[in-house]
């Protein structure tokens, strides 16, 4: 089924801490009759139990490696701590939240996206009806990004993948037909090479970024997932989270950050 309608928020660890507005912006949007889906992040917090686990973090082309150790430890802090503390800072707020993972409902079904990268989630196919239900009974579905190990797995592998949270708000994006794609990140949006910020982009200029290495890290996935769903959305913007209420100001139309907008 198609969500219109619907907005795709995209929040990293920036999101988590407790001076930030984002949970009460969610709330007061939900309470104005928008209809939204948070998908949620947490890298920061699944590199500080990998350390207290001893085990090392790698990244490559934004993406952590994720070993079967790493995969544990992502699973139990994307499904667990985080998500569980979003649903409850939402309904304790006065919305009305469901937390899930990419994993219930085979939500987003998945095969290996690159050797290189352990077990890291490609969505092959996305399966909307669990989605549907949430948001036709009123609840903001809190997503954590895991998938389901459904292609070409082999004996003895994991059941559960783990995913780019940028990549995976894209796909839902996509799967939904949503209005809207909004990335919250630690920086005001995407910046030239001389660090000034470049408010629209087209899709072409925002992947002449990737190429060119001005754009990087971490800004990869979230400009690739912007890409992706441009062709669909009326929107796709990448904000800075660490304002306050920016996510309210940006869906009234009086936002920052960079929007790609389609060739």
């Amino acid at each position: 089924m198609k969500h219109k309608q619907t907005i795709v928020v995209k929040i990293g660890g920036v999101a988590l801490g407790s001076n930030d507005t984002t949970v009460e912006d969610v709330v007061h949007l939900q309470q104005q009759g928008k209809q939204l889906v948070v998908v949620h992040g947490g890298g920061k917090l699944i590199t500080e139990w990998l350390k207290m686990h001893g085990i090392a973090t790698r990244f490559v082309g934004g993406q952590r490696v994720t070993d079967r150790d790493s995969l544990a430890v992502a699973t139990a802090v994307l499904a667990g701590l985080v998500n569980k503390e979003i649903v409850a800072a939402i309904n304790q707020l006065g919305g009305r939240a469901v937390g899930i993972s990419g994993a219930d409902g085979s939500l987003a079904q998945c095969r290996i996206e690159d050797e290189k990268l352990g077990y890291v989630g490609k969505i092959v196919r996305v399966n909307t009806e669990l989605l549907d239900t949430l948001l036709g009974a009123g609840h903001v579905p809190v997503i954590s990004p895991l998938g389901i190990y459904a292609f070409d797995r082999p004996d003895g592998a994991p059941y559960i993948l783990n995913i780019n949270g940028d990549i995976f708000a894209s796909e839902i994006a996509a799967a939904i037909g949503a209005e809207n794609l909004i990335f919250l990140t630690d920086v005001p949006g995407i910046c030239d090479r001389s660090g000034d910020l470049l408010s629209r982009l087209s899709a072409g200029e925002a992947e002449e970024l990737v190429a060119s290495g001005i754009a990087s890290g971490g800004m990869i996935p979230k400009i690739r997932g912007c890409i992706r769903v441009v062709e669909i959305a009326s929107a796709t913007c990448i904000i800075d989270g660490r304002q306050p209420h920016t996510l309210r100001q940006q869906i009234e139309g009086r936002g920052g950050g960079t929007t790609i907008y389609k060739d």
